[in-house]
């Protein structure tokens, strides 16, 4: 399919973006991917969703292809806002869609919140949309490991040993069952090299040392008040085993007058890569 690359200059530096165009003459839809500070890199495959509109991948500034400026007063929530605004402006969209997942749908909340303009429909896909409710979900999703894995955990964090060995073993464990349940061996090679793209400093700054405790500069972000303000067709999904809980996910959905639904009954907090079939086939059917 006919690929276009580039950069569109934001606040702080250059950021890189991908089309991918099968010539539907639709509205394209924009992704907004997790973090903060990851990258488009494990939504590669959303390229797929190219036969129902055109698909924008990009990576937010500090990580991916896009520059990393070395300042750290540019990681924060309200800059990012503005980013996906000159993003818009920078491709000259009209009317798009968005699809944000995880963090990508704290931004693409945001995003809409101060400018619905132009927006057609919103896909919140594993969201995050209360800080506080998230950090609630995680120590109860921790009280489902063992107890080994919970105390090793906890004992890192209170003593700030969250870099040692202990710690990433514990912190796999949870990864395993709450972020992505496929074994080692059938995840895509690609997810293992899309590390490299990360920066560990906005995750630090924005969000913490950890999934478990928001300490970072999101720590009081909750949108749940203003979401019935969303008057666009909205989709929540999330996986049934997913850090971002379905009864969580369905919370935001009551919230949302024109929403729908979707649990991933196979998957944790990437279906994309769970259940990738099942996954395209929700989006292109909302989507269309």
């Amino acid at each position: 399919m006919p690929i276009k690359e580039g950069f569109i200059q934001v606040t702080g530096g250059k950021v890189w973006y991908q089309i991918h165009d099968q010539q539907t003459n639709n509205a394209p839809v924009l992704i907004l991917h997790g973090g903060p500070g990851s990258s488009h890199w494990s939504l590669q495959g959303l390229q797929e969703l190219a036969n129902t509109r055109p698909v924008i991948l990009y990576d937010q500034l500090g990580c991916g292809h896009s520059d990393r400026p070395n300042d750290k007063s540019l990681w924060n929530l309200d800059r990012f806002i503005e980013e996906v605004r000159h993003l818009k402006e920078g491709l000259g969209l009209t009317e798009f869609h968005i699809l944000g997942h995880s963090w990508g749908t704290t931004l693409a909340a945001a995003y809409y919140l101060k400018y619905p303009q132009g927006v057609q429909s919103i896909i919140f896909s594993s969201p995050c949309l209360s800080a506080p409710i998230w950090a609630e979900d995680q120590q109860r999703n921790l009280q489902k490991l063992p107890l080994e894995v919970q105390h090793t955990i906890r004992e890192c964090e209170v003593n700030g040993n969250t870099d040692s060995e202990a710690y990433k073993k514990a912190t796999k464990i949870f990864n395993d069952n709450f972020v992505c349940k496929l074994p080692e061996s059938d995840r895509p090679a690609f997810l293992k090299e899309g590390a490299k793209f990360r920066n560990s400093e906005v995750y630090n700054i924005m969000w913490g040392a950890s999934e478990f405790h928001v300490a970072g500069n999101l720590k009081d972000f909750d949108c749940t008040k203003e979401l019935h303000k969303i008057d666009v067709p909205t989709l929540y999904t999330c996986g049934r085993f997913d850090e971002a809980t379905p009864e969580s996910t369905e919370y935001f959905s009551n919230l949302t007058s024109n929403s729908k639904l979707h649990i991933f009954e196979n998957s944790a907090h990437m279906p994309y890569i769970e259940e990738p079939e099942v996954y395209l086939e929700v989006m292109r059917k909302f989507l269309s």
